[in-house]
């Protein structure tokens, strides 16, 4: 079994897949790491598919795995990590706004001791090469705002999408995730929290991609929606569970 799996939902990815798999394989031949890369086609209508078989193809370390249809990212990213073997799992978003780079940061966390280490973009905003907008900014305040009040959640970000876990705490958060769109990182923090884990926040370089499909008003309503419903599930038990 691989040492690391990097897992990446993809959703029509096929324009700018292809220069983050060179990358991400670059940077894994460079570190001589033993890894895994899994993208997850979330019924990509575009040529995704096509292009990620092309990298199977050359060899081992890329592997395609195919959701029923356009599932939602939380769907694609819970489906990645549990068909993931690595002892050290990291999923990133396919345009890789934070660098596959900062990734050893991540992994030195959980090597020191963390269960869980979470992108930040706001721990140090220094390193942010390049921002979203301030409307942007804004609705991501209010969404961490909520967070804290609704979940108990105090992170300063929890929106990054380059998040990792040591095997023992992917296998505790991701079988009990509920959320499929964009409001599954939330749900994996607190389950975090209820198992005990350790988490920690980690800054690290991030520059905001053009085209996200992320729309702050609509995509924003729909993941406080979101929220409310974590909240209720804990309410009613529906996370009950004995951790070990």
């Amino acid at each position: 079994m691989p040492k690391y799996s990097i897992v990446i939902p993809a959703y029509n990815e096929a324009s700018r897949l292809g220069a983050s798999l060179d990358r991400v394989l670059s940077y894994v031949l460079e570190r001589r790491w033993d890894a895994e890369v899994i993208v997850v086609n979330d019924g990509s209508e575009d040529g995704t598919a096509k292009l990620v078989l092309r990298y199977q193809d050359r060899g081992p370390q890329v592997k395609l795995i195919e959701n029923s249809g356009n599932r939602g990212k939380g769907y694609s990213v819970r489906h990645g990590m549990l068909e993931a073997s690595g002892e050290l799992l990291l999923f990133s978003d396919a345009d890789f706004s934070a660098p596959i780079e900062e990734s050893a940061k991540l992994f030195a966390a959980i090597e020191s001791g963390a269960d869980v280490a979470i992108g930040s973009r706001w721990v140090n905003p220094r390193l942010q090469t390049r921002r979203q907008s301030l409307l942007r900014q804004f609705y991501g305040r209010l969404f961490n705002l909520a967070l804290r009040i609704l979940l108990g959640l105090r992170f300063k970000d929890t929106q990054c999408g380059f998040k990792a876990f040591n095997r023992r705490a992917a296998q505790a958060v991701f079988p009990l995730q509920r959320i499929e769109r964009w409001g599954f990182d939330p749900e994996l923090l607190y389950l975090a929290r209820k198992a005990g884990l350790k988490v920690e926040e980690v800054p690290v370089e991030w520059s905001h991609a053009a085209g996200t499909r992320l729309r702050p008003l609509r995509d924003g309503l729909r993941m406080v929606r979101e929220v409310l419903e974590i909240r209720q599930n804990a309410q009613a038990g529906i996370y009950a569970r004995r951790f070990d």
